[in-house]
């Protein structure tokens, strides 16, 4: 059984520190971390037990880590760790944290107040949630997590907004997630009992690590519990450093992390962002003989065209300019993307010029990296 103090060394792939996750923050390097995933506490304030119909007993949360003695207690605590995370945080790196009613907005007030900068906040709705048995209420089906980045002035951070569009059948990803819980083969059990009454879902970590990191990024989960995040992250060929006090947890944990297959690079690959791919003047089609002057480019009708100049520029009639605003001013239009408007004839055939830009890219950028 892992004691306090004592480090689990998963290399290259990750570790786990076993102890308080604040003191351990103290011993880590400031601006280290890629991004934080955490699942604090939820300080449910149950006055008993939960019952059902039926008399049975509700395996909930009735652990000594989710009791606080008041809310002065947890927002203290909160502050302490919101504050550690925020000094390891990498200039590119973010922040989630996931919580149920009874924590998460406490939990903004303190984000806010040390200065994140809330991004988004994302509901994740259960698709088989528990059932409300006393019949009071209405069912809990959601959770609800917040994404921030360190400040303000922040202005670059991940986000493979891509990805997340090939995730979702290449539509825009929205911040409402419909996702099961953690249930069958996934759940962990020792004995009848769940070994970790908030067990989060695999699937709710592949699209929180997909969405905001990249591979050979370090995440960091405070609350490590049985070791999700780090499963996850191991998965997608990011690294890992997990903090959790629990040495029972802990176990479980590293024998989770010992069943993960590594994946090569080659197979995590994703959709790239398109600001992530390096900028292309229209001018380099010219240039590589892509495109000759005196070229004529065509709308997706033919009905609009314009010839291509030796410096890249186009002219049409009277009107003289880049590639996006001779598109534009055809159209009467304020703006254009010209890469999406113009196409050239490739014997008989409108081809968009977009695709010279992409074989240009597939030059630059080295094989290895795409």
């Amino acid at each position: 059984m892992p004691r306090d103090g004592e480090s689990f060394d998963d290399f290259p792939h990750g570790r786990i520190l076993t102890g308080d996750c604040v003191s351990a923050m103290e011993n880590l390097e400031p601006g280290s971390v890629d991004l934080v995933f955490a699942d604090p506490p939820y300080n449910l304030q149950l006055p008993g037990d939960l019952r059902r119909p039926n008399d049975s007993i509700v395996d909930g949360v009735t652990e000594d880590w989710d009791r606080f003695d008041s809310f002065a207690e947890y927002d203290e605590f909160t502050h302490a760790w919101l504050s550690g995370a925020r000094r390891l945080l990498s200039d590119r790196g973010s922040l989630w944290v996931i919580g149920s009613y009874h924590n998460i907005f406490r939990i903004g007030s303190v984000l806010q107040d040390l200065g994140y900068w809330i991004l988004n906040d994302v509901i994740w709705r259960k698709t088989n949630p528990m059932p409300n048995f006393r019949g009071r209420r209405f069912t809990n089906a959601h959770e609800t997590l917040i994404w921030c980045a360190k400040s303000k002035e922040q202005k670059h951070y991940t986000f493979n907004y891509q990805a997340m569009k090939m995730l979702n059948e290449d539509v825009q990803m929205r911040s409402d997630w419909s996702l099961p819980i953690c249930t069958g083969r996934e759940r962990l059990r020792q004995g009848d009992q769940k070994a970790h009454p908030t067990q989060k879902p695999e699937s709710l970590l592949y699209r929180v690590l997909l969405a905001s990191t990249n591979t050979t990024d370090l995440v960091l989960d405070p609350f490590f519990g049985t070791g999700t995040t780090g499963v996850v992250a191991k998965k997608l060929g990011r690294r890992y450093l997990g903090i959790e006090l629990d040495p029972n947890y802990v176990a479980l944990a590293r024998e989770r992390l010992a069943q993960v297959k590594p994946r090569s690079i080659r197979e995590l690959q994703t959709t790239p962002s398109k600001r992530s791919l390096p900028r292309v003047p229209f001018g380099n089609l010219i240039e590589r003989g892509l495109l000759s002057p005196g070229a004529i480019l065509y709308d997706h009708s033919r009905r609009l065209r314009a010839k291509v100049r030796a410096d890249g520029s186009l002219v049409a009639g009277d009107v003289t300019g880049s590639i996006h605003g001779v598109a534009a001013a055809l159209q009467g239009a304020p703006s254009c993307n010209g890469w999406a408007f113009w196409f050239y004839d490739d014997r008989g055939k409108l081809c968009p010029i977009d695709l010279l830009r992409q074989k240009v890219r597939a030059e630059i950028v080295p094989a290895e990296a795409r």
